[in-house]
């Protein structure tokens, strides 16, 4: 097994000016399943390729363990990569194609036959294996290219979203299965997908690119409790969080009609940059409902009432019910403008279209940035 170290790393494609990807410092422990995820285009696909020796790397270095692999060719780095097009010779058979790179490497005909067999049965694959790729399915296929790769006994693991090709129920228990293998076998692995899901319920550490430049390296829980900026709140979780643009008050922000109270932290922190406003993130499970009722109803209400409502008044667009839990998908006015925002509600109680929730974001449970850089304030 290995640690895997990008220093500083840079790719620039020929023609560009602008780096792929953009002085990567990102050390992977031995054994650890590290998670790159964004959006297309974030060069996630591109560091794991510069990992592989299938892209330049045009400054800085990459190592696997103790060696500099920056300029050595794939074939001599010990990594294995599953490809989402699976990459099967489509003329062999299972057994065929899973012990390939053991045949080209000179290993002799026993041996192959007792790794092979190793490998199909962790992913149960044994009753497959004189079958050619056409006659599997797209999760047989794709744990064929895990064998593959399994059976190379390889230093890394690099896996290039491997699920995308698969339905959503199939990638769901593929990608257990995957998770639990690596953890099995113990082999470092590099995994890339654009799936932010996929990658808090499979990573050790999930690592978030945008633009080419690392934005966060973190557990997945720590990653959703504390995003390290507006980015990576607004990218990891699902659906994701609330991020409404309101400006300091007394002891805190104002939230519609209510005082929500921050950090001291964090308003010294907008104190010292001359903000007038900051960015509230809250994630759909941390409002409170103040008031919920039909839509006349609450206006009427409203009208009765000497006060207004407490907290930001979400009128309802859209109920996604799942059972326990509901999701509304509702807009408020914040600062003279639309904003739309999301809200768990009680599966057993959904509002209906058209309603009017007012709702409060829970204490200590609210995310602060500075609008202006998107850096995180808060605690």
């Amino acid at each position: 097994m290995a640690t895997v170290s990008f220093d500083k790393a840079t790719r620039v494609y020929p023609g560009s000016t602008k780096p792929a990807v953009d002085q990567l410092e990102l050390d992977v422990a031995d054994g650890e399943f590290l998670v790159l995820v964004g959006p297309s285009g974030c060069g996630k696909s591109t560091s794991l390729r510069m990992l592989a020796g299938l892209e330049d790397v045009n400054g800085g270095s990459i190592r696997i363990g103790e060696r500099d692999v920056t300029h050595l060719p794939p074939k001599d780095r010990d990594i294995a990569m599953v490809f989402q097009n699976y990459a099967l010779y489509p003329h062999m058979s299972v057994a065929d194609n899973m012990g390939f790179a053991l045949k080209i490497a000179g290993v002799n005909k026993a041996d192959i036959r007792k790794k092979v067999e190793e490998a199909a049965k962790i992913l149960d694959l044994t009753e497959y294996l004189d079958r050619k790729p056409k006659a599997l399915s797209g999760g047989q296929r794709q744990r064929v290219a895990m064998g593959r790769a399994i059976v190379r006994e390889p230093q890394v693991f690099l896996m290039d979203e491997p699920l995308s090709n698969l339905d959503a129920k199939l990638r769901v228990s593929t990608r257990t299965q995957i998770a639990s293998l690596q953890r099995r076998l113990g082999i470092t692995t590099v995994y890339v997908t654009h799936d932010q899901v996929e990658a808090m319920t499979m990573g050790d550490r999930v690592a978030v690119l945008k633009d080419g430049l690392l934005q966060q390296v973190d557990s997945p829980r720590n990653m959703y409790d504390r995003p390290a900026n507006l980015f990576v709140a607004g990218f990891i979780g699902s659906p994701a969080m609330n991020l409404v643009e309101v400006p300091i008050t007394d002891g805190g922000v104002k939230f519609g009609n209510s005082v929500v109270p921050i950090s001291r932290e964090a308003l010294s922190a907008a104190a010292d940059r001359g903000d007038s406003t900051v960015t509230v993130g809250v994630r759909p499970e941390h409002f409170d409902i103040v008031e919920q009722g039909g839509g006349e109803a609450a206006t009427s209400l409203s009208k009765d009432t000497a006060d207004a409502p407490a907290g930001l008044a979400v009128t309802v667009n859209v109920v996604e019910e799942l059972g326990a839990d509901g999701y509304v998908y509702g807009d408020a006015q914040v600062g003279g403008e639309h904003k739309d925002l999301v809200v768990r509600v009680n599966g057993r109680a959904v509002p209906e279209k058209g309603a009017k929730l007012h709702v409060v974001p829970r204490p200590g449970e609210t995310h602060v940035f500075a609008s202006s850089t998107g850096e995180r304030l808060s605690d």
